[in-house]
């Protein structure tokens, strides 16, 4: 890209939309802009690739992670390393969707009262609160 082309002004917010949901005005600019060797489009590519169903997921994963690995794009690059370093725990979400929120929740309530224990007259009642 050249210094001076305006080819991708107004577009920051576009590559933020999935595939479907393009706004309409938008919609037949789009193919052309990610036909075109812009770094953005390839990044574009990938994020969708990546929301795919997860019925393949094991198999297109592997791919879509060495091609991202590949891209040189450094930003992309470093999420492709953290979702390889991680793929058992997110294939294992998709397969039982279970967090453990409460116990952060319960844990922030938590440090709350320990952050108030200098009002406390003695141990007990700060374990009581607890």
């Amino acid at each position: 890209m050249e210094s001076g082309d305006e080819t991708l002004k107004g577009t920051k917010y576009l590559w933020l939309y999935n595939r479907k949901n393009v706004p309409e005005q938008r919609r037949k600019d789009f193919p052309a802009l990610r036909r075109q060797k812009f770094k953005v489009g390839r990044a574009w590519a990938i994020k969708e690739t990546l929301r795919l169903p997860v019925v393949r997921m094991k198999v297109l994963k592997a791919v879509v992670l060495l091609w991202a690995t590949h891209s040189r794009l450094e930003p992309i690059r470093k999420v492709a390393e953290t979702v390889r370093r991680h793929i058992d725990n997110i294939l294992t979400y998709y397969q039982q969707p279970i967090t453990n929120a409460m116990n952060e929740g319960f844990n922030s309530q938590i440090q709350k009262i320990k952050s108030m224990a200098c009002g406390f007259r003695n141990i007990e009642k700060f374990k009581t609160a607890i």
